[in-house]
């Protein structure tokens, strides 16, 4: 989807975490690493700034997507990683990056006659959102900026000064769910979903893939990846866990989680109903090792995984999952389950920001927090083939819907002479040129 002559637009994303492992948390970090790489890709001229690694150098340049790390004296005070002193590292953006967007960014775009698109995500940036707006003012380029402000979760929504927000900024979210969470601070947002990069759309290891499935032995396997928060529903998953084994129906869990203190009071109650955990350590850098890992620990009910698995390792173990259990009971997207899908594996999802799943047509859709409910849905699959062959070929059909440059193409670049007129921006081809 390249574009067409010189690019109107300059893109520039701002947000604490980006693709270094430092800043890699969670979605927001897949999110603007694979949305500015796809629009990098479309022909824009992007710049992806985030709270990155100390250690590395300040910028990258890749082709049009140039990485920027900032703060990283900061940074350096606190090397566990992206949310260590984040009060610290928010501040000092707040006064000191929206100086930096409006000269390295704005000035040189509208030079060029381009139309820079700023868009901040998530709550630590709404300051500087409303620092740039004003100093735009006062240089008098307001009106040829576009400023999008997008909630990818409800956390800090108490901090966020709505009204000034609203006024500085276009506000997007990623899913309906959200659009009517947002609704209850009077925000109207605008959905521009998720996407998936093509290259997780592509074929995936077959040999991997039967390799994995091989070390598991005689018990499927199952997978929950994610931040260990009570939201994600890890409770329900070990006791359905549980329940497949006191039926006679044992199961592997490979579980990999952040470093939240809960994952302690998850893992216990695992041990609690008579599961054996076990920790792993060694690095994972590819499908071999995670096949020797999971033959090491045959034993183990859970494999509690405590290293980083590399990006392209995932669809291999999406694929050789009976199923990825992504059972959160409040999801603002739900990216894992749309990974999964992408990898042509069985999403187990729940029911709250899932814009993209269907019951037994494409994924299994989980109502309750009842583990009774999760673990009759993995009976489901174990028992029947076909449908398992179904889900997944519908899956990898819905996630091609969600590739990146089909969300630019529908989503995101059609509504941006919307979300000008918003904000009284002149905008070429809006409703304000």
């Amino acid at each position: 989807m390249a574009h067409p002559g010189p690019p109107p637009y300059v893109f520039c994303l701002v947000a604490m975490e980006g693709p270094d492992p430092y800043s890699h948390v969670g979605g927001l970090a897949v999110r603007v690493s694979g949305l500015a790489e796809a629009l990098a890709a479309a022909g824009f001229p992007t710049t992806l700034v985030f709270q990155g690694d100390p250690e590395r150098a300040p910028v990258e340049r890749h082709g049009r997507l140039t990485l920027r790390r900032v703060a990283q004296d900061v940074a350096r005070r606190y090397p566990a990683g992206v949310y260590q002193g984040e009060e610290a590292k928010r501040l000092h953006l707040e006064a000191h990056l929206p100086e930096w967007l409006r000269d390295e960014v704005v000035a040189p775009a509208l030079r060029q006659g381009q139309w820079p698109v700023i868009a901040f995500e998530d709550w630590q940036t709404a300051g500087w959102a409303r620092r740039l707006s004003d100093l735009l003012h006062a240089a008098g380029t307001r009106a040829r900026t576009l400023i999008l402000w997008n909630a990818n979760h409800e956390y800090g929504a108490d901090r966020i000064d709505w009204a000034a927000l609203r006024y500085v900024a276009a506000i997007t979210t990623v899913s309906r769910f959200m659009r009517h969470r947002l609704g209850r601070f009077g925000v109207d947002a605008t959905v521009i979903p998720n996407g998936v990069p093509v290259a997780a759309l592509g074929p995936v290891p077959a040999a991997a893939v039967a390799a994995v499935r091989r070390a598991t032995g005689d018990r499927p396997l199952l997978l929950k990846m994610g931040r260990f928060t009570p939201d994600k529903r890890w409770l329900q998953a070990v006791a359905a866990l549980a329940r497949l084994r006191a039926d006679g129906q044992p199961h592997r869990l490979l579980v990999r989680g952040g470093r939240e203190p809960y994952g302690a009071e998850v893992l216990a109650a695992a041990r609690g109903l008579g599961l054996r955990v076990v920790a792993w350590t060694d690095p994972i850098p590819d499908a071999p090792a995670l096949a020797a890992a999971l033959r090491a620990t045959a034993t183990a009910d859970i494999l509690d995984c405590r290293v980083f698995l590399p990006v392209p390792l995932l669809p291999v173990l999406h694929a050789a999952a009976t199923a990825t259990l992504a059972n959160s009971g409040y999801e603002p997207f739900g990216l894992v389950g749309l990974e999964t899908m992408a990898a042509g594996g069985v999403a187990v999802v729940g029911a709250t920001g899932e814009d993209y799943a269907r019951h037994l047509h494409n994924s299994l859709v989980i109502e309750t927090d009842d583990p009774a409910e999760l673990a009759l849905a993995v009976v489901a699959l174990d028992g029947d083939p076909a449908r398992r062959r179904r889900l997944r070929l519908a899956a990898r059909a819905t996630a091609r819907s969600y590739a990146w440059p089909v969300v630019l193409s529908t989503d995101l670049l059609p509504r941006l002479p919307v979300l000008a007129a918003r904000q009284a921006v002149d905008w070429p081809g809006g409703l304000n040129s």
